[in-house]
């Protein structure tokens, strides 16, 4: 984990980079975790929350109601949430403590990349 300071505008940057975000969609799908509960420590769930909150899911993300999450209804979601996110955070600065290979570090470090790139 890292403390990076971000705004609305590093995630909607993200969000608006249709490879960068691919890339990223394709590979948070192929390894997405629904239950973790202590930091990376997985505890058995009960059978009953896991079929809620698979249900749920399927009710948020599966768009043509087939049983399945393809990659473009992960990715039309993940947007909605992240530029809802952007939303609500404005475009003040914010300080926050990111996870390593989440989508939010790879915001940030997009942008750092870019700015790189526009001083030299």
């Amino acid at each position: 984990m890292s403390v990076e300071v971000l705004d609305g505008a590093t995630i909607v940057n993200y969000v608006e980079d249709e490879e960068a975000f691919n890339l990223a969609m394709l590979k948070e799908l192929q390894s997405l975790r629904v239950f973790e509960t202590h930091y990376g420590i997985d505890v058995k769930p009960d059978p009953e929350e896991i079929a809620h909150v698979y249900d749920s899911l399927f009710v948020q993300f599966d768009h043509d109601s087939n049983g399945a999450v393809d990659l473009e209804e992960f990715k039309a979601e993940t947007k909605r949430m992240m530029l809802a996110m952007a939303n609500g955070m404005g475009f003040l600065p914010v300080q926050m403590v990111l996870e390593e290979d989440g989508f939010l570090k790879k915001a940030v470090e997009r942008e750092s990349t870019k700015i790189k790139q526009l001083l030299n």
